[in-house]
């Protein structure tokens, strides 16, 4: 794992409790097509984040790399979400290391090796 993809459908994050690097898909330039992110983010070592279910269904039907994280928190406003995020990203991390998803709710996180 070298670090954090993050999908194009969440904000920014301007700080996260981690030591790995955070990309966000804007950063790559034009917008990327779901596949493009998945072998952008499989090609450097990535973990992709969204809240889109089609990267969670994607990998439960293929081996890593990638991995990904599916936050299913449905609509927050930004300050609530960066709120949430920075209280449940350690656990998140913890779980991504050894499990291919991980899927991360307001109470709750589940994973799948």
């Amino acid at each position: 794992m070298n670090g954090f993809l993050f999908d194009e459908n969440l904000p920014r994050v301007t700080s996260l409790p981690t030591s790995f690097p955070v990309i966000h898909a804007v950063d790559l330039g034009e917008r990327l097509t779901d596949t493009e992110l998945w072998n952008y983010a499989k090609e450097n070592g990535l973990v992709i984040v969204s809240k889109d279910a089609d990267f969670s269904q994607r990998i439960v039907l293929s081996s890593p790399p990638p991995r990904v994280v599916h936050l299913r928190v449905g609509n927050l406003r930004r300050r609530d979400f960066s709120n949430w995020l920075q209280l449940t990203w350690p656990r998140i991390e913890t779980f991504i290391r050894v499990n291919k998803l991980v899927s991360a709710y307001m109470g709750r996180i589940e994973a799948v090796e």
